[in-house]
């Protein structure tokens, strides 16, 4: 997904979207889905936004789901918790850190995870840089992209907790943005530079082996499509079963677009792989955000 604006500071979210209770029972797995069911992607906010990126995805939902699907625009994953809460919005697609905070304060359910390849995240220093491992960090001010971005912040962050690091006491992490935090590395204004492994290899793989990798992390957890637990958990089985049979459908239809979906699977989704993202939250102060 893109790199998100983490909002710490949105009290309509923490109030709003309160522990749900528990699921409906199950109904007849012969039922119909509704007629029409709404999707909302977390970090696209504009409706003719999500039809220039997903309207390919959305006409291949409706395919393989033999239903309609109509587009929900939401301003990012808290007006999508809400939705999901309120049972106005059946459908999401998130990426990792939007899951965990969503499922922290609702009772929605993971329904099928789109993998990506490459997606992990790295730390690189300065050619000549006596950085030479981990610990070596201790000290040392990092450029990282934004807060909250799953490759750009939290998986950098892990490789430092990997290093036995304090990432809130013991180095300096800068959020520059993408484009940001790569212009500061590059001119030395920073001693390190977290991020993802594809933006390593658009922007600094080619600076003449000036920028040699220092750590790299495990593959990130996927991106993930949700469902509201307002919706039978039969009908859910429905929709679960229906999009891992169409699995090259929708990799066909959302890769046309986004490149970063190329090659990538529709797969079962499980919540225990994200829990290395709600550690990393607990770690740097922010484990309110994914309270279960």
């Amino acid at each position: 997904m893109k790199r998100r604006n983490f909002l710490w500071y949105s009290s309509l979210f923490l109030t709003g979207c309160a522990t749900a209770s528990t699921l409906p029972n199950q109904a007849s797995s012969t039922r119909e889905l509704p007629a029409t069911l709404r999707f909302a992607v977390t970090d696209v906010s504009g409706l003719e936004e999500l039809e220039e990126e997903y309207g390919v995805l959305r006409a291949a939902l409706v395919e393989a789901l033999q239903t309609e699907v109509e587009f929900f625009p939401v301003e990012n994953y808290t007006a999508a918790a809400i939705a999901l809460k309120q049972g106005n919005l059946e459908l999401v697609l998130a990426g990792p850190s939007e899951y965990v905070i969503i499922t922290s304060r609702t009772n929605a359910i993971p329904i099928v995870a789109v993998t990506r390849p490459n997606y992990y995240s790295m730390i690189a220093v300065p050619a000549g840089s006596p950085i030479k491992t981990g610990a070596d960090l201790k000290g040392k001010v990092i450029a990282m992209a934004e807060i909250g971005s799953t490759s750009g912040h939290l998986g950098p962050t892990k490789l430092l907790l990997d290093a036995g690091l304090d990432p809130q006491t013991e180095v300096e992490i800068r959020m520059l943005g993408d484009e940001g935090s790569m212009e500061s590395f590059k001119q030395g204004e920073v001693d390190a530079w977290g991020g993802s492994a594809l933006n390593y290899q658009e922007f600094l793989q080619d600076a003449d082996n000036s920028f040699p990798i220092l750590m790299e992390g495990l593959p990130l957890p996927s991106d993930v499509f949700i469902a509201s637990s307002s919706l039978d958990p039969a009908l859910i089985e429905v929709i679960r079963e229906r999009l891992l049979a169409n699995e090259d459908l929708l990799v066909d239809a959302i890769a046309q677009k986004l490149s970063k979906y190329r090659g990538s699977q529709v797969v079962l989704a499980k919540d225990e792989d994200y829990d290395p993202i709600r550690d990393v939250y607990r770690a740097i102060g922010q484990g309110d955000f994914v309270l279960q």
